[in-house]
């Protein structure tokens, strides 16, 4: 897969990484309604893995309904609504077409009181904030800075895989069920990482949202800068 990113402890599974970004370029209208895909031999070796690995992420996108594997015929698409999958409340598509597999490196996870920017919610006055470089297939596309409020539990650093909202899940019994998103302008922040190809202090794309768990209360804010050369903020309507 692209960055190696099946030899990062904290990478998703390379099947559930295929699966997503099948899921993703359905979504995006690069695979259509019965689209045949390529014989499994070859669409294993285009992505770098087994015929084994890969009949694991057919068999989930069966599972979802986005697949019919006919005997003797070959794997079809079946294009159909909005799916619940990993990445399914990412929004960032490759600014050139296809949803891309979302990928990410951790910069920092410490557990800090709020700052006085962020808006009220969840129960602490504390959170965990992570701080992350964000790619869609290789290339950098995104900073994000994600605060997770203390009240919804504790997520140390070695647990972190790409997908947080799996994490949730995982660590925590956290899902999340809806989001808020803001979208204008922002000014790149002073922790932003050298690989980040926008300068400290430069305007570029911006989303602030707000995130629920099961409960009434908001538990997740999140901060995320954009390069709109790379990347689209992408909303669709079904």
């Amino acid at each position: 897969m692209r960055r190696n990113s099946g030899n990062r402890p904290d990478a998703l599974p390379i099947y559930m990484q295929i699966c997503e970004l099948l899921i993703r370029d359905i979504a995006a209208g690069r695979l259509v309604d019965g689209q045949k895909l390529p014989p499994e031999r070859d669409f294993a070796k285009a992505h770098g893995t087994t015929v084994r690995t890969l009949r694991k992420a057919l068999s989930m996108l069966e599972e979802k309904g986005l697949l019919e594997r006919r005997q003797g015929s070959g794997n079809y698409v079946r294009a159909a609504g909005q799916v619940e999958s990993v990445y399914s409340m990412l929004r960032l598509e490759l600014a050139q077409g296809g949803g891309g597999l979302p990928t990410a490196d951790i910069l920092s996870v410490d557990y800090l009181p709020k700052d006085s920017a962020q808006p009220s919610y969840g129960t602490s006055d504390h959170g965990t904030r992570f701080r992350r470089l964000r790619y869609l297939d290789d290339q950098i596309v995104a900073i994000e800075e994600i605060w997770l409020d203390g009240g919804a539990g504790r997520v140390a650093r070695e647990m972190v895989q790409d997908s947080l909202y799996l994490t949730y899940r995982r660590v925590l019994n956290l899902w999340i069920t809806r989001a808020e998103d803001r979208v204008g302008i922002g000014t790149v922040p002073g922790w932003t990482p050298d690989a980040f190809p926008l300068p400290e202090g430069s305007i570029t794309a911006y989303i602030e949202r707000l995130a629920w768990g099961q409960g009434v209360a908001a538990v997740e804010f999140s901060r995320t800068w954009y390069d709109t050369e790379k990347a689209l903020y992408v909303q669709r309507l079904t």
